[in-house]
């Protein structure tokens, strides 16, 4: 690779505040805050909102969308006066 061309690849954690989830990867990613990791080493931490802890998609919490339902409703609310 060229020198000075890409950004520095670096160990960050990445937190989910919500939930209290956070993992240690590898990222281009930068932050002024920092965390102190389980090996007692000092990371830059990355908030995200959504992660795999708290996603229902992944904990099984999603909804079933009934869309036939919501059709007839809005029908019978708004349809032919």
């Amino acid at each position: 690779m060229k020198q000075n061309l890409h950004p520095a690849y670096r160990p960050v954690v990445f937190r989910d505040p919500s939930v209290g989830y956070a993992f240690l990867t590898r990222s281009t990613l930068t932050s002024a805050r920092t965390i102190e990791w389980e090996d007692g080493k000092t990371y830059p931490v990355i908030d995200v909102d959504v992660s795999s802890a708290s996603h229902p998609f992944y904990t099984g919490r999603g909804r079933i969308v009934d869309s036939a339902g919501r059709v007839e409703r809005f029908n019978q609310r708004y349809g032919k006066r």
